[in-house]
């Protein structure tokens, strides 16, 4: 074939391949553009009601705390701010504050968290955890007050012991508490570092303490962690994005303008129909509270972390849940009491859904911080890989690269950031 012809051709074969390209492009470009600016007719009745339900706006209020009689004490909130950013709170000089911190929507941004040592965990935020009822990764809490002593005595943490708190709130601040809680012990009934946990001479220590004055030492301890949980109940997720365009989808706010993107709208209806993360991020928290086995196994002292399985155990065996004797609540009003201990063996690796919310400043993401990248995540589930215990409730989802990439652009629609509801502005406690 002479030349000048061979080249006419592969012009005109480069030309064909060239428009078929430009047809596919057009074409996926159209379908996305058909979910641009969706209104409430656009989207399914059920569809409808899905992003209804995950609309900030449906939170309503708060619940109560019936176990924390001074959850909605404005002077317990407020003392309990100051604690939660008081550094000599620790015997390592950090605060509440410096893993929750209020610019990082009250977490770390680290992949486990950091005080005397390491943890083997991540730190959690602490935004919106009001609505929930159960705390910490595996759940080993049932109240807001009960996780916030958990960090005081752990070793990793603030590394202290409940008579040194208690010394510190009789002398630092005895007088707020005093008016608050009613006065407690003297100092003189309070040895300098003793407690049920920590070093073998602090606890025994506290062993040679009556019961009454280990009670009285235990009671200050507990209303620190009610006076902190009061502040922490306000801090609340402002709405996102998403929550501006899913009030008017559900006809809540008609007047606003707000839209998302064909590629967000696309991961939108993904996210509640053939993803399936709606299963479990649902809601206007954006979870359900639940704890579920994903395949990520993570370790605690390099042995396989069994979740929520012996999170439970603990929660049963501890003196600070809901059922016990510090707390306000009546049996009938607790969560705990209405678990199956029978049904615990199935909760092997299942570890606590985390909210969404603010998603994209919250990296990384999972119970270890193993997932640098939100596609990271996203791949994760899509696969559906097990963990080293107990069976991955996923299942593969067969999504696609865009159909990923779609998904991973609705979830920066849930950009938003963390803020304390009414009170004094935050500062930092002293060193």
């Amino acid at each position: 074939m002479p030349f000048r012809v061979l080249h006419r051709s592969r012009t005109r074969s480069r030309r064909v391949v060239h428009f078929a390209s430009t047809l596919v492009a057009a074409a996926f470009t159209i379908a996305l553009v058909g979910f641009t600016g969706m209104r409430s007719a656009e989207w399914s009745p059920r569809e409808v009601e899905v992003i209804r339900s995950m609309w900030i706006g449906s939170a309503g209020n708060l619940p109560r705390d019936p176990s924390n009689r001074f959850a909605d004490d404005s002077a317990a909130s407020e003392f309990g701010k100051a604690l939660f950013f008081d550094r000599r709170l620790s015997t390592v000089g950090i605060s509440c504050g410096d893993c929750h911190e209020p610019g990082r929507v009250f977490q770390d941004g680290t992949p486990l968290g950091h005080g005397a040592g390491t943890t083997a965990r991540r730190t959690m935020p602490i935004a919106s955890t009001a609505y929930s009822s159960w705390f910490f990764w595996d759940g080993r809490a049932d109240s807001q007050w009960s996780q916030a002593l958990g960090p005081l005595e752990s070793s990793v943490e603030h590394a202290g012991t409940r008579s040194l708190y208690a010394r510190f709130i009789v002398r630092e601040y005895g007088r707020q508490y005093a008016a608050i809680f009613g006065a407690p012990p003297s100092l003189g009934s309070i040895p300098e570092a003793g407690g049920p946990l920590g070093t073998a001479a602090e606890r025994a220590t506290w062993n040679t303490l009556s019961r009454a004055t280990q009670d009285s030492i235990t009671r200050v301890f507990v209303n620190i962690g009610k006076a902190i949980a009061a502040f922490e109940r306000r801090v609340q997720y402002r709405e996102s994005r998403f929550d501006r365009y899913a009030a008017r989808v559900a006809g809540a706010e008609p007047q606003t303008s707000a839209e998302l993107s064909p590629t967000e709208a696309l991961g939108l209806r993904l996210f509640i129909g053939k993803g399936n993360c709606v299963s479990c991020h649902s809601g206007p928290m954006l979870t359900d509270f639940s704890f579920h086995n994903v395949g990520v196994s993570g370790t605690v002292d390099a042995r396989p972390d069994s979740g929520r399985k012996t999170g439970l155990d603990q929660l049963y065996a501890s003196e600070f849940n809901c059922l016990g004797a510090y707390s306000d609540a009546r049996p009938q009003d607790c969560a705990l009491s209405k678990v199956d201990p029978s049904r615990n063996d199935g909760t092997v690796q299942a570890f606590r859904t985390p909210s969404l919310r603010a998603l994209p400043r919250r990296a990384p993401y999972g119970h270890t911080g193993e997932f640098a990248t939100l596609a990271a995540i996203l791949d994760h589930h899509n696969r559906a890989p097990n963990g080293t215990a107990g069976t991955t409730e996923l299942k593969p989802l067969g999504l696609t690269r865009v159909e990923l990439d779609a998904i991973e652009a609705f979830l920066r629609t849930l950009d938003s950031r963390a803020v304390v509801e009414g009170g004094t502005p935050l500062v930092r406690g002293p060193r």
